[in-house]
């Protein structure tokens, strides 16, 4: 089984395994940069590409010129993003829940009363709307 790269450090490796990925689920490529830069981006490949093969989250790396700072920057990176989207994902459960709960309790009685005061008003409003047209 492979394992992390040696860059990945002992903290980070766990961040990893708390959100359950596995080493090869991750696909690592080193491709040459763009932008700015002159004949050192041109030649030499020190951009580092990653993706998680289930989740389909890419992460680009071209920060600095060393091709192992930019590595390890996107293997933090992927955990940073891998993160924020299971927190979100649970953000949005926990909002679904909510929102059911709200939806299926009952109205105090200050909203009771507080309801059929608005509709009385506006049905008065709606009643002096037909008083103005006669044949």
């Amino acid at each position: 089984m492979a394992d992390f790269p040696d860059i990945v450090g002992a903290s980070l490796r766990a961040r990893f395994v708390s959100l359950g990925v596995k080493p090869g689920e991750v696909e690592e490529r080193f491709v040459r940069g763009t932008g700015a830069g002159g004949q050192k981006i041109n030649k030499t490949s020190s951009t580092v590409w990653l993706q998680h093969g289930p989740t389909g989250v890419e992460v680009r790396c071209q920060r600095e010129r060393s091709q192992t700072l930019n590595r390890l920057l996107a293997w933090e990176e992927l955990a940073d993003k891998l993160e924020w989207r299971k927190q979100e994902a649970k953000n949005q459960a926990q909002a679904a829940r909510e929102l059911k709960r709200r939806q299926n309790s009952k109205k105090s009685r200050g909203q009771k009363i507080k309801m059929i005061q608005t509709k009385k008003h506006r049905a008065k409003i709606k009643a002096k709307r037909s008083g103005g047209f006669e044949d």
